[in-house]
């Protein structure tokens, strides 16, 4: 009897052993582990690149080489979630309005709580939301009542232009607000010269990116004109947005209506209007700002304050059927602020910079360096919503029965050892 019980506990201490080492939390692999060896496995569209150019706008110039990709994360920026493919949303929440982009993200500018998103970094085309970086770079770095003087070479931008002409004077403020009211590329031109020309420009506009940790993101043109290399994501549009919320000239700038903008030469001032539908309509609406090329398709950004919640959703690669992307950026703002006003917890976190740097073995020992999420401002702001491993789940139970069998056979053998010496002292006294 004493050798079927011991048989026993020994057979149960060894099944709930197996069963706590099988459990994946319980292994090396923690959740963010197991969620990424899975992304790894089916990795997202886009997921080191823009989809291919449909026109020559992105070939380099002869003798130039082609820009190579830009390095993706080992961990996702933002959280676990943040790399997964597809829709991102709350437990149990309702589905999302139907959206014709290819990606979008909606946040909470305070918090830097991502609220919910699909393929938050799928790597896109930014067209002219790209003006967002620049505006925070000339924020930084110039002057509001600093002068600018117009040149032939603005007035002859590519695209949309704000008015921008040869021996006009500007006013930083002027010109930041022609950028962001109008979309203004005579505006971008003029700003980057006045930053010390285009490409000094757009190397300080990539290197605040990498600094802000917007890791996807690389500015080919300082307006969003399509370029070699151009890249950029939802995800990473979103914390650029929330970046330059901070500021109060941009703020103002895109919610503002309309201004007088200076003429030049013997053409008189004329009247600026901002270009956003949603200023004026959509309740609590802050601003916003769309874009498009050939290759970026239609984008849009847009901004809104509701119960005290400000929120942002950033939308790329979008078409404007069934509707224009403002009209479907404000059904977004409408699922963000309901789940909001729902408690729904966050599934990733806008970063306030990158990622810190840590070095890492691998397999053949060599000692490098990579950026992970680890020590981001990912590991602040509200607890996001994640899923449970098999082990954090039953693992506590697990462990109680495990450690309640080890007791129980520690009990026998200890009443084993008791009935041994009782049995050699009772030998003892008989002899």
């Amino acid at each position: 009897m004493r050798f079927a019980s011991r048989q026993t506990v020994s057979v149960l201490l060894v099944s709930l052993c197996a069963m706590v080492a099988s459990a994946p939390g319980a292994t090396a692999q923690s959740t963010t582990e197991v969620q990424k060896s899975a992304q790894t496995s089916a990795q997202c569209q886009n997921h080191d690149r823009p989809p291919p150019p449909i026109d020559t706008s992105e070939e380099p110039k002869p003798g130039q080489p082609s820009p190579s990709a830009l390095p993706v994360p080992e961990e996702p920026v933002g959280g676990t979630h943040m790399g997964e493919c597809g829709l991102v949303q709350p437990t149990g929440a309702p589905a999302p309005p139907d959206i014709a982009a290819a990606s979008w993200v909606i946040a909470d500018l305070d918090s830097g709580a991502v609220v919910a998103a699909k393929d938050p970094h799928a790597r896109e085309r930014p067209a002219s939301l790209i003006k967002v970086l620049l505006a925070i770079v000339a924020i930084r770095e110039l002057r509001p009542d600093e002068v600018v003087i117009g040149t032939a070479e603005d007035a002859t931008q590519e695209g949309t232009k704000v008015g921008v002409g040869p021996g006009g004077q500007y006013t930083v403020r002027q010109l930041l607000q022609g950028l962001v009211m109008r979309s203004g590329n005579d505006a971008a031109h003029a700003l980057a010269r006045q930053l010390g020309g285009v490409p000094n420009a757009l190397s300080k506009m990539n290197a605040l990116a990498k600094e802000l940790g917007a890791l996807d993101t690389r500015a080919a043109t300082p307006s969003g004109l399509d370029g070699p290399g151009m890249s950029t994501s939802a995800y990473d549009l979103s914390l650029l947005v929330r970046t330059a919320m901070k500021h109060k000239e941009f703020a103002e700038a895109i919610a503002t209506r309309s201004i007088d903008f200076p003429g030049y030469g013997s053409k008189p001032g004329f009247r600026v209007n901002n270009d956003n539908r949603l200023l004026g309509v959509y309740p609590g609406f802050l601003g916003g700002k769309t874009g498009f090329t050939d290759d970026a398709r239609h984008t849009y950004l847009g901004t809104a304050q509701q119960g005290g919640r400000r929120l942002s959703a950033v939308l790329l690669r979008g078409e404007r059927n069934p509707a224009p992307l403002a009209d479907q950026a404000a059904k977004l703002l409408d699922y963000g602020f309901a789940l909001v006003k729902s408690s729904a917890k966050p599934v990733g976190q806008l970063v306030d910079k990158a990622p810190e740097v840590q070095r890492k073995q691998d397999a053949a020992g060599k000692v490098s360096v990579t950026p992970t999420s680890s020590g981001s401002a990912a590991s602040a702001g509200p607890p996001l919503d994640t899923h449970r491993s098999a082990f954090g789940t039953f693992g506590v139970p697990l462990v109680i029965l495990a450690g309640l069998a080890v007791l129980g056979s520690f009990g026998l053998w200890i009443r084993r050892q008791r009935a041994k010496a009782a049995r050699a002292a009772r030998a003892r006294a008989a002899v």
